[in-house]
Formats: C-alpha cells, structure tokens, sequence
C-alpha cells in the first residue's frame, strides 16, 4: 500500500504520546464503558476495546477526542491504516456494510 504520508517520526512520537494520555482520561474510561466496538458494533469487555484514530496517524491524523475511538482488536487490526472512506469499501466487499 502506497498511500503513507511523509509524516515525520517526531510528530508520530508526540502524536502516540497524547494518544497514551487518552487513554488515561475519563473522557476515554467514560467511552469504553458501553463495552462496544465503534466499526462492528460487538460487545466486548471494556478492558479489550483499543484505541483506534479514525484517520490514522501515519495519514496525518491526530490523538484528539474526535479522531479516537474504542474498536475491538480484530476491528483494528484489519482496518490497520486505511481511512473511513477505504475501510467502508472494504467491508463492502466482505459484504458486511
């Protein structure tokens, strides 16, 4: 896939710092309290929810409250870096969506 921003690691440090420190926010505590991926809808255990940017760092995307959300882990490890419009085309194709 050839679709990777130049991004500086600099900014990938500082950008998965602030996404650490989201974690441990109430903001984000209150967020994987529902227990539900944000892609599949599944419930899973709040303590299994990862964090996801919707629009991946490595594409320029922030650690910011409007860009994370609680995904489950097979949910996150297949959208990996595609960007909503990517993972949407893919699901279609799985026929899920």
């Amino acid at each position: 896939m050839d679709f990777f921003l130049d991004v500086p690691e600099e900014q990938l440090r500082r950008e998965r710092e602030k996404a650490r420190e989201l974690r441990k926010s109430q903001w984000w505590k209150n967020r994987i309290a529902a227990g539900c991926c944000h892609y599949c809808q599944t419930q899973v255990p709040p303590k299994e929810l990862t964090l996801d940017h919707v629009v991946p760092l490595v594409r320029g995307g922030r650690s910011t409250r409007g860009n994370c959300v609680p995904a489950c882990k097979e949910c996150n490890s297949k959208k990996q870096s595609l960007l909503p419009m990517e993972w949407e085309e893919y699901l279609e194709k799985l026929g899920k969506s």
